[in-house]
C-alpha cells in the first residue's frame, strides 16, 4: 500500500507538540517511517525479515504507535527489536507496552539499562528528581558503542552520545535504493537540561561528555537527520516538502545549536 505523505502529518500536528498528541504515520524515505506522536518521534525501519522500532514515546502513545504501524500495512508482531534513544519518560515510557504488543527484544547500552529497567533516571542525570518515572522494561540485549543491530539488510549502528542522559544513544543506518545510498541519523537529544539548582559548571566531566557528543554527531555521515523531538530538526516541515528533507550539514547544525545552548547555560551559571 502507498504510505501516507508528510503533508497530512504536518497538517495534523500544526500547533501541536504534546508528547501523546496523536499523529498519522508518514514515510520518511524508503523503508523508514514516522509512527510517533506530534511531539515525540518513533521511527519504524522495515525489512522483509522483520522490523526495527526506535523509541516508544509515552505509555499513552504506545497503542497509537502500534496503530500507525498497522496503518502502514505492517504487523506490529513483525517488529523484532526495540531501540532506545534515552531513558526518559517521554521517549521510553511506552517501551514496556510496545514490548508486550510486539514481542520484540529491547536493545540498549549498559549505561541506559538501569534507568530503563527501573523506570527512573540515573542519579547522575541532571533531570533526576524533576522528571516523571515510567514503567520499567527489561533490556534483552546490551550493546556497545560501534556495534550494529541487524535484520537481513538492516544494519543500525550504535553511537554513544552521552550528556542529556548517561545512556543517550544515537543510531545510524544506510538507505540504499535505485543505485544510490543515503545516510540516516537518528541523533539523540543533545540538550543540557536541568533545574536551576543543577550546576553544569560543577561537573566538568559531564560538560566534557556533552562536547564529545557534539563533535561525534557533527562528524557522522548525515544525509537525513531525525531527532527524538521532531521539532528539533524541523522534521514535519521537511516531510511536507516545505524544506529540504536531505541536508548534509544537518547534523553539524544540530550539534552547533546544542553547543551554543550549553555555552549559554554555563555563562548564566557563572553569573549566579
Amino acid at each position: 500500500m502507498a504510505a501516507p505523505d508528510g503533508v497530512a502529518l504536518a497538517e495534523a500536528c500544526a500547533g501541536k507538540d504534546g508528547w501523546s498528541d496523536p499523529a498519522p504515520p508518514a514515510r520518511i524515505a524508503g523503508n523508514t517511517y514516522y509512527v510517533g506522536t506530534c511531539g515525540i518521534a518513533s521511527v519504524l525501519v522495515t525489512s522483509a525479515k522483520g522490523h526495527i522500532l526506535i523509541d516508544g514515546a509515552t505509555a499513552e502513545a504506545a497503542p497509537q504507535i502500534a496503530a500507525n504501524i498497522r496503518k502502514l500495512g505492517f504487523d506490529p508482531k513483525a517488529v523484532k527489536f526495540l531501540l532506545s534513544s534515552h531513558e526518559h519518560v517521554d521517549h521510553a515510557g511506552g517501551l514496556a507496552a510496545l514490548k508486550r504488543l510486539t514481542g520484540a527484544r529491547l536493545v540498549a547500552r549498559a549505561e541506559a539499562q538501569r534507568g530503563l529497567e527501573r523506570g527512573t533516571p540515573d542519579p547522575s542525570d541532571p533531570q533526576a528528581g524533576t522528571i516523571a518515572s515510567f514503567e520499567g522494561v527489561k533490556v534483552d540485549r546490551v550493546v556497545r558503542d560501534g556495534e550494529e543491530v541487524r535484520i537481513e539488510t538492516l544494519h543500525l549502528k550504535v553511537h554513544a552520545t552521552p550528556g542529556h542522559t548517561a545512556g543517550s544513544t544515537s543510531w545510524s543506518w544506510q538507505l540504499c535504493e535505485k543505485g544510490s545510498c543515503r545516510n540516516i541519523v537518528y541523533a539523540d537529544s543533545l540538550t543540557a537540561v536541568g533545574p536551576e539548582r543543577f550546576r553544569f559548571t560543577g561537573d566538568p566531566a559531564l560538560v566534557a561528555r556533552f562536547r564529545a557528543s557534539f563533535a561525534r554527531v557533527a562528524a557522522m555521515p548525515c544525509d537525513i537527520l531525525i531527532t527524538p523531538h521532531p521539532g528539533a530538526s524541523n522534521l514535519f516541515e521537511r516531510l511536507a516538502g516545505r524544506a529540504p528533507l536531505a541536508d548534509r550539514n544537518a547534523c553539524v547544525a544540530y550539534s552547533a545549536a546544542a553547543a551554543k545552548r550549553l555555552d549559554e547555560r554555563l555563562a548564566a551559571e557563572a553569573k549566579r
